[in-house]
């Protein structure tokens, strides 16, 4: 039941883990978010982790691959945001890349949770869609989402590789060969991470595969 008398502005005695709505509580909110990136921007070995895997994406894309990205929730949004931000553009305008969401077909998804189980959502969509020399992106901030690990196991049959975007804990760095591991536990802390990573490589992408498309900065005068 929806409070309908709690004053949001002000503390209450009555709930008093509750964090009422004020500025000093949005500016909370702000400084735990930067303060995460910080984390990451001090860790020299996760930048250099992020630096392979831009690395890793170009030679995908170069040697005539795609890349695949899957998630559950929140991290399906992503999934689907980084997807997108490929196959369109990101900051100007060039050729498409290749590059499937795994969480948007739901007819495919829902066939799937009911014949299969919901565990290989994922993994069998690998088992139809990936080749050898692909690139899979498992999105999972508790880092042991079940249809994220069946996925890296699949996408290992098959030699595609296997990238994961995960929080600080979890199974799949274990699994992926690669693991961009957010410094933190906290599930919004890390998606904030995550989106953050995921523009950097949108960014770098298309800086290094279509530098002719970028336009000139304006000359100053």
């Amino acid at each position: 039941m929806i409070n309908t008398t709690l004053d949001p502005s002000a503390a209450d005695p009555a709930f008093p883990n509750r964090v009422p709505v004020t500025v000093a509580s949005v500016a909370d909110y702000v400084r735990d978010s930067i303060d995460v990136k910080q984390q990451l921007l001090a860790d020299a070995a996760l930048l250099g982790k992020i630096v392979d895997v831009v690395r890793l994406c170009i030679d995908t894309f170069r040697a005539g691959g795609k890349v695949l990205v899957g998630g559950n929730g929140g991290s399906a949004a992503d999934a689907q945001h980084l997807a997108a931000e490929l196959v369109a553009r990101f900051e100007f305008d060039r050729p498409g890349l290749p590059a499937i969401s795994l969480s948007t077909d739901t007819s495919a998804m829902t066939a799937i949770g009911n014949d299969y189980g919901y565990e290989h959502l994922f993994a069998r969509q690998i088992e139809a869609l990936a080749r050898p020399g692909d690139l899979f992106i498992g999105i999972t901030t508790s880092g042991n989402s079940k249809n994220v690990l069946r996925a890296f196991e699949s996408a290992a049959k098959l030699g595609v590789t296997r990238i994961a975007l995960c929080g600080a804990g979890g199974k799949a760095r274990d699994i992926a060969e690669h693991a961009l591991c957010v410094p933190s536990t906290h599930t919004p802390r890390i998606q904030e991470c995550h989106i953050l990573i995921i523009h950097i490589l949108c960014a770098l992408l298309e800086e290094n595969l279509f530098p002719e498309h970028k336009a000139p900065k304006p000359a100053v005068l």
